[in-house]
């Protein structure tokens, strides 16, 4: 079976978020079951060494103001298809904004393009090479099914998955023509969203399936709280939206082997973990002698994040005898919240802005718990991260997060099956008491211990859930289409 992935960003060829992380994982996790996947994504600057060493399979003198090709390659296991149009993504700064810290303009023409190729690829195939369905990611892929839907010859399916629904790519209805879009398609049941062009609602709407990174996500996506305003054609299309766990790679992400840290460690030999988390120390300032739990925060700073309730908590953090180390970069009023608060408490908080790849494996390998106070939360991966590395989650009990963390409430603790601590509502005084409680269950060494091992032991990967997607091709490609 062979699958067409589409977008925006893989690693560990460009990254910004957790996207990334699924699309550069899964055609591997999928490869074992039978199904051959390629991923197609923009050219950016950073994928030149790729595009130089690559082959063109398909080209075209106009594609929104200038030429574009495909080039064919393969490079870490993965089998690449790259749109070489420099015109759209030979661009320095962030692959979606520009210098001043907005979005790139022409965006919609950007990832049009993208959609458009796709579209082309599905239904032509390059080199005899033609998907029995194509896999569209997130608004930056989204107006793939429209294409394929407003093609009068037939098609191959063509599956959604929403990553973040918060994100839809928005956009002036005056481009349908110049993205070649018919204008039967701008409806309130179809791409039009309130006055605009929809990129991801066109996906949910023309999509043959919609899937989602968590079944709680996809439940709460229903849900007017959740919904972003697309809960109504969601609960629509309520037969076809599946929820399916996203999962980590377990080669990149194992405390066993990784070279970031200071003395690599398995679940039997958990007192190695002290000297990662003398260097976690070490690097952000932070006081050794204190009693109290390492906490570490490795996100976005965002307030859909919630991180700006943990501002609000610090001070019992901090009272409690914790610590914390924070790696992110996001909201300019919450980094500067976070570098106050490291001056504010100097020896108990601790904070580096940015990101650092090998710095957050690190954390992960040296913290004790890992916060992640999210509002809503589709998956979440540094969650998955902690559960690997005996980092105990911390986590609003919401999306993917509910999905994956067993709460150490009274029941979980008795039955030996606690991963982690989970609090609703998202609030500052609910976080405190999770934060306290999860002090409490550190001053327990063998309730500690226990907890590590039950989440270094939970599973992360992705064969279940590469099978639950193989399990939607394969109903996809096996309908047959209606008898006249």
């Amino acid at each position: 079976m062979k699958i067409l992935f589409v977008a925006s960003e893989c690693a560990p060829f460009i990254k910004t978020g957790g996207l990334a992380d699924v699309i550069g994982a899964v055609p591997k996790a999928l490869a074992p079951l039978g199904v051959a996947a390629r991923v197609m994504l923009p050219a950016y600057p950073a994928l030149g060494d790729l595009v130089a060493q690559g082959q063109s399979v398909w080209e075209t003198a106009e594609l929104h103001g200038g030429p574009a090709r495909l080039i064919a390659c393969e490079a870490e296991g993965i089998d690449l298809l790259l749109l070489d149009a420099p015109h759209l993504f030979d661009r320095p700064g962030s692959i979606y904004l520009g210098a001043d810290g907005q979005d790139w303009p022409d965006n919609a023409q950007r990832f049009g393009a993208l959609s458009y190729v796709a579209a082309e690829v599905a239904r032509q195939g390059v080199e005899g090479w033609i998907p029995d369905v194509v896999h569209a990611h997130d608004w930056q892929a989204g107006l793939v099914p429209a294409y394929l839907h407003q093609h009068p010859a037939p098609t191959p399916p063509c599956v959604l998955t929403i990553h973040n629904i918060a994100f839809q790519g928005l956009f002036d209805p005056s481009l349908m023509t110049a993205l070649g879009l018919s204008s039967a398609l701008y409806t309130p049941d179809g791409m039009e969203y309130f006055g605009r062009i929809g990129f991801l609602k066109a996906g949910i709407a023309y999509a043959s399936k919609i899937t989602t990174v968590s079944p709680t996500y996809a439940r709460e996506l229903m849900l007017p709280e959740f919904g972003m305003g697309l809960e109504g054609l969601l609960r629509a299309r309520a037969s076809d939206l599946f929820g399916i766990l996203n999962g980590i790679d377990l080669d990149v992400w194992n405390p066993e082997d990784d070279d970031a840290l200071v003395a690599p460690y398995s679940a039997r030999t958990l007192k190695r973990k002290s000297a990662n988390r003398a260097e976690v120390m070490k690097r952000f300032g932070l006081n050794e002698d204190g009693a109290g739990p390492l906490f570490c925060v490795v996100s976005r700073l965002t307030t859909q994040k919630g991180l700006d309730l943990l501002l609000q908590a610090l001070p019992a953090l901090v009272a409690r005898g914790a610590r914390l180390a924070v790696l992110g970069s996001g909201d300019k009023a919450l980094e500067d919240g976070f570098v106050a608060a490291a001056q504010a408490h100097s020896g108990s908080v601790g904070v580096i802005i940015g990101y650092d790849e090998p710095l957050s494996h690190l954390i992960q390998g040296g913290s004790d718990a890992i916060l992640i106070p999210s509002r809503f939360e589709p998956c979440g991966l540094t969650q998955l991260y902690g559960l690997r590395y005996g980092t105990i989650p911390v986590v609003a009990r919401t999306g993917g997060l509910a999905d994956t963390v067993i709460d150490a409430n009274e029941a979980a603790l008795t039955t030996k099956c606690a991963t982690g601590v989970q609090f609703a509502p998202v609030t500052t005084a609910a976080m405190e008491q999770a934060i306290l409680r999860t002090c409490d269950l550190f001053d327990q060494p063998a309730v500690w211990a226990g907890m590590m091992r039950r989440a270094m032991r939970h599973p992360v990967g992705w064969d279940v859930s590469a099978q639950a997607y193989k399990d939607i091709y394969r109903g996809l490609t096996s309908v047959q289409p209606p008898q006249d």
